[in-house]
């Protein structure tokens, strides 16, 4: 019995504690990233480059459907069908 009550509370412990332990958020991935970068840094010059990377915006990858539609831009009927559906299969 005081082993069922031991796990419950410590359950009931880590459900709590469970946020404060949570992953990295996308700006503090931002702001590790941006410090690596200037680690050699020092003054204005990293106090510059901290500025403009911490504020650029993500680059956007294309899409994989437009990737696709460029590699096929030439073809027609089947043979771009066929084409458009291996390019989207593939990784």
């Amino acid at each position: 019995m005081k082993n069922l009550l031991a796990g419950m509370m410590f359950g009931a412990f880590s459900m709590v504690a469970a946020p404060t332990f949570a992953a990295d958020n996308p700006q503090q991935m931002k702001m590790k990233d941006c410090n690596t970068k200037a680690a050699d840094m020092k003054g204005d010059e990293r106090k510059a480059f901290m500025k403009t990377c911490l504020s650029a915006k993500p680059v956007k990858s294309e899409s994989k459907i437009s990737m696709c539609n460029k590699k096929t831009a030439g073809m027609k009927g089947d043979e771009r069908s066929k084409a458009q559906s291996e390019c989207m299969k593939a990784a």
